[in-house]
């Protein structure tokens, strides 16, 4: 029996969900560690500038390192104590970053000793775009594209429409869930103030039909708001995909290299507003996000609060990691990238840590033309061919010809494929190394 009216993605699969860890768990926090690394990029964009110096005493957030531009964002510290050094350190994505060591003071409360009130309904939308700038709120949905330049779509584009993505469709992650359940009014807050900021009069709100107890709390706290509407999508990965995502609430198809802004539509995550509901009537900034902590190698699992800079070690020893040899996946198992290091700090960025016991790698067959992955492709490109052309090399033909800059690396191909070939992964060298080719160009 259909309770919502759910609406529903024709493409993609149908991927074993492995919520059920940790989608009835409140957020709980997680102790602070004994050392945060907070890097200065944690988005998208140019880095922050430090404005604290080694030996200096913080308290919890407070700025330390200012935006350096329109698109970046400022970082706070995530606890009271001591700035112990400036100097690089190793991330996911295997590479060193400057970052800012900040000791916690074990005797410290950890209140939030830095803000002022302000009033947003006395803002204007230049006003309320450079606000949100200072909170340091950026896309937490894994994207962590600073959410403020998403408030200023490009010149000649008219946005008529908020989306507000609540899908959460990877397998284990219940991060959204969570925050949805239990903050539902900052998270209609939230949406209201980047309505105000991009002078619009309708939202919608889409939360799959496998989270009911969501879809209720958004409509209970919002019955008093006919401009927020809270619609119920179908559960199939990748729903929450930003083009499958519109298409469905609202049937309109985001061209090929265009952003939501082309048809009318700005698209935030659900736990990026819920920040920017709580954070800015207070002048406070992002200083740590839930994350989920999962897996068949986690003791206890949960929905946690942590501060930003957390070490990835120290996540895993709270949460109870049973396996030293697991495989550690930032995110979820179909997007999120695999790290190799324990030492790495969580970001803005990192929805998830899911920790799976180590397996033997997979022996990858010819592939024997199917079309499974065509089938399934949510965007109707040809994965097989392109899986082809990548294995001769021949990227600037996938890139030109077959378009492969439209595929957002949903791995849906590499799941269904008989053959195992790591359809995805070769996309990602491919994109990769088309960037490097213009970069020497």
């Amino acid at each position: 029996m259909n309770l919502f009216g759910t609406k529903r993605l024709w493409r993609g699969v149908h991927v074993p969900e492995h919520k059920e860890q940790t989608a009835h768990l409140p957020i709980r926090r997680l102790p602070f560690p004994p050392l945060l690394v907070v890097p200065l990029s944690q988005h998208a964009g140019k880095p922050a500038k430090a404005i604290v110096r080694e030996g200096q005493e913080v308290v919890r957030g407070e700025p330390i390192a200012e935006a350096d531009g329109f698109m970046s964002v400022p970082m706070h510290a995530p606890a009271t104590g001591r700035v112990e050094r400036i100097a690089p350190a190793p991330s996911a994505r295997g590479e060193l970053t400057m970052a800012i060591y900040i000791k916690p003071y074990p005797s410290a409360s950890q209140e939030v000793l830095y803000g002022a009130d302000q009033d947003i309904t006395q803002m204007s939308p230049a006003e309320v775009i450079a606000a949100v700038q200072a909170t340091g709120v950026v896309g937490l949905g894994g994207a962590a594209f600073p959410t403020h330049v998403k408030l200023k779509p490009p010149q000649g584009r008219h946005i008529d429409t908020v989306v507000v993505n609540g899908c959460e469709c990877e397998p284990y992650l219940t991060t959204d869930h969570r925050v949805m359940v239990e903050y539902p009014k900052q998270v209609l807050h939230g949406t209201r103030v980047v309505m105000r900021a991009l002078g619009v009069e309708r939202a919608i709100i889409g939360v799959e039909d496998n989270k009911p107890d969501a879809i209720a709390a958004l409509r209970e706290a919002n019955a008093d708001r006919p401009d927020i509407t809270i619609e119920a999508v179908a559960a199939k990965y990748p729903q929450g995909a930003e083009k499958m995502l519109v298409k469905v609430l609202l049937g309109r198809e985001i061209p090929t290299g265009g952003l939501p802004a082309d048809v009318g539509l700005a698209v935030f995550n659900v736990a990026t507003l819920a920040q920017i509901g709580d954070l800015l009537p207070h002048r406070q900034g992002l200083i740590e996000r839930v994350v989920t902590v999962t897996g068949p190698a986690v003791s206890k699992p949960g929905n946690y609060l942590i501060p930003l800079g957390t070490p990835l070690r120290w996540v895993l020893e709270q949460a109870g990691c049973t396996d030293q040899a697991a495989s550690i996946i930032l995110g979820g198992p179909m997007m999120g990238p695999a790290v190799g290091s324990f030492d790495i700090p969580l970001t803005k960025g990192v929805t998830g840590v899911l920790v799976m016991p180590a397996k033997k790698a997979e022996t990858v067959y010819p592939c024997i033309h199917c079309a499974a992955c065509v089938d399934v492709c949510p965007l109707h490109l040809d994965p097989s061919h392109l899986g082809l052309l990548a294995r001769k090399d021949r990227y600037e033909e996938m890139e030109e010809i077959y378009h492969l800059n439209d595929c957002f690396e949903c791995a849906c191909c590499s799941y269904v494929c008989p053959a195992h070939i790591p359809l995805v992964q070769y996309f990602r060298v491919a994109k990769q190394m088309n960037r490097e080719r213009k970069a020497r160009a």
